[in-house]
């Protein structure tokens, strides 16, 4: 997984929570990254539909949808993201010893499945639950907004 993934769920959390349009210099600081970093990931996000952009003076990214409709694979999606997955197989498919040129296919297989295990799980978290598990604590107090 690359950590574009959690600029973009960041990303997305704090646009949320600040209900307004903010500039990728605004995200970038918030996110503890380059402005540029941001501008790409975001470009993805708006491909998919899930921020949209205002031009001039006072433009930036913005989030109109439901924090609560948008899942964490909708993110990962948007990015085209594997999660598990291998740059290195073990074995090699010309040879005749049905270990070595099987392995690399079955490696497959399994970070396959893990991948998509991964991707049930983010089904199941949206923008909205992030919010509330950064703004509600299970004291039941609210922590302070951002500035």
């Amino acid at each position: 997984m690359n950590s574009d993934f959690c600029v973009a769920v960041h990303a997305l959390v704090f646009l949320n929570h600040k209900a307004s349009t903010l500039s990728s210099e605004t995200l970038a600081q918030n996110i503890c990254t380059h402005p540029a970093r941001v501008r790409r990931v975001m470009a993805r996000l708006k491909k998919a539909g899930l921020v949209h952009t205002k031009e001039g003076a006072d433009g930036g990214y913005q989030f109109l949808l439901s924090p609560d409709g948008v899942t964490l694979r909708q993110v990962a999606d948007a990015l085209d993201l594997s999660f598990v997955s291998a740059s290195w197989h073990s074995g090699d498919a010309d040879k005749k010893c049905l270990v070595a040129s099987g392995m690399g296919g079955i490696m497959d297989d399994i970070f396959a499945r893990l991948d998509a295990r991964c991707r049930e799980t983010l089904e199941e978290i949206t923008i909205g639950h992030i919010d509330r598990r950064i703004f509600h604590r299970e004291d039941g107090g609210t922590a302070p907004p951002c500035a």
